[in-house]
């Protein structure tokens, strides 16, 4: 195995890992939680379930750009340096709206929170599967959040996003 491809594996065993954790520490919160506990929305806010089925909906976004099942990813130009995952999420505004298609609907339940982040972390691991060094670091995308970001990025925003979520997850419990 030469070093581009150990590199490699080495990089989405770190982005499967952080993102399994992430994951996995969200559903666990949603099955602590009472039923009525994690569907009980805030004043002005979305309720634990509801956070749980945007993330997957997210997830599964996501998941669709590194698998290549979604199109965005264009080839990234030449001598493109990838920001540490530090900067660049020192840069995502601290509220944002979620788009359309992540925007869950006014009633969700805890059992269907639960289920649709489970579904969302396999399509990602698949996803992390069927990823390439070629495809990993040499496409990307560009976005007004994030700025151009390489696919392994992808991964890493994948767990920002559920971790940011979790906390508010955390918040809507009470916890």
């Amino acid at each position: 195995m030469d070093a581009k491809q150990s590199g490699h594996l080495a990089r989405v065993r770190h982005l499967r890992e952080a993102f399994a954790e992430a994951n996995e520490r969200l559903v666990a919160r949603l099955r602590r939680a009472t039923d009525e506990a994690a569907e009980r929305a805030p004043a002005g806010g979305w309720s634990a379930a509801q956070i749980g089925w945007h993330v997957a909906a997210v997830t599964n976004r996501f998941a669709g750009l590194i698998a290549g099942d979604v199109p965005g990813p264009a080839p990234l130009p030449e001598g493109f340096t990838e920001r540490s995952w530090p900067e660049v999420l020192a840069a995502v505004p601290e509220n944002l709206r979620a788009p359309a298609y992540a925007t869950p609907p006014p009633v969700v339940t805890r059992a269907a929170a639960i289920s649709t982040l489970e579904a969302s972390g396999m399509r990602m691991a698949r996803a992390f599967d069927r990823l390439t060094p070629a495809r990993g670091g040499g496409l990307g995308i560009t976005h007004a959040i994030t700025g151009q970001i390489s696919v392994y990025q992808i991964g890493d925003w994948a767990t920002a996003h559920i971790i940011r979520h979790n906390q508010q997850a955390k918040r809507a419990l009470g916890e």
